[in-house]
């Protein structure tokens, strides 16, 4: 049992998880200050990325251990693997979330509440493969809780326009997490995990695309709403461009160019975080 074998299961070796949702969490900062954001909170908020996807991803290996083994992408992870126990496991995803929570509680109590239920969806999010078809929705509303959280440790409170660039960020995740299930379905079929990839079946790049001009319009409103200038709006024509290449990528459903569709993501994010920041 080596510290490797512990980033490992904290997902260390694979950044885009953190950049995934790290990206919400700088639009609402930069957004909720009207620019560059109280240095002590962007490195809380920072901080708490980084934590909050460490342990959830070791809640998520604790309870795929018994999936993970079965699937050729996953059969090596430390638990499934037998290289960290169960118990082991949940030690570390406490000290992490708990590391998290010690930071939050220099904010307000408004930001602390929302903490509190942001942990609780990270817990859920996991379980969801098993009850529903959509857990890439309870991934978007975990992906994206960070940006109330952030309103509210910035002012105080979570105007109605946080609200919008909250339910557009949660979008997102349903978007490029189906790519990445595009990838596990043939498995995910046989051990009997559900996704959006199964869900949406033959018609999985038509639906993408429906959520991705969604997505895009509501990007347009929230520009609209925090009365961001033209560079923003570029950034967004620059985000949907980049998007149509995604959709080429996964319409032969090619598992490698599903995951590189996924992996582009980061880009997408880059792109309007830009845009948001130059104002």
């Amino acid at each position: 049992m080596a510290a490797s074998d512990y980033l490992l299961l904290m997902r260390v070796d694979k950044p885009i998880g953190i950049l995934l949702l790290l990206w919400p969490t700088l639009w609402a900062l930069w957004l909720a200050a009207g620019g560059f954001p109280d240095i002590h909170l962007l490195m809380i908020f920072s901080a708490g990325t980084v934590l909050m996807r460490s342990a959830g991803c070791v809640m998520n290996d604790i309870f795929d251990r018994n999936f993970d083994g079965h699937v050729e992408r996953t059969r090596n992870r430390p638990i499934a693997a037998g290289k960290i126990s169960v118990r082991n496991a949940l030690v570390l995803a406490a000290v992490l979330a708990l590391t998290a929570f010690y930071l939050v509680l220099s904010c307000n109590w408004i930001t602390i509440f929302l903490a509190c239920m942001g942990a609780v969806f990270a817990v859920i999010y996991p379980l969801l493969k098993r009850m529903t078809h959509m857990p890439q929705l309870g991934l978007g509303v975990a992906f994206s809780w960070s940006i109330p959280m952030a309103f509210a440790a910035t002012t105080g409170s979570v105007p109605a326009n946080a609200w919008l660039l909250f339910f557009t960020a949660v979008l997102w995740p349903v978007i490029y997490d189906t790519m990445y299930a595009m990838t596990d379905r043939d498995d995910d079929l046989k051990i009997g995990v559900k996704s959006t990839a199964i869900l949406f079946g033959r018609h999985d790049v038509a639906i993408v695309g429906v959520l991705i001009a969604a997505f895009i319009l509501l990007l347009i409103q929230v520009g609209i709403s925090f009365h961001l200038n033209t560079f923003y709006f570029c950034a967004t024509t620059a985000a949907a461009i980049l998007f149509v290449r995604q959709l080429k990528l996964i319409r032969t459903s090619d598992a490698q160019h599903c995951f590189q569709a996924f992996m582009e993501n980061n880009w997408i994010g880059l792109m309007i975080f830009i845009g948001i920041a130059f104002q």
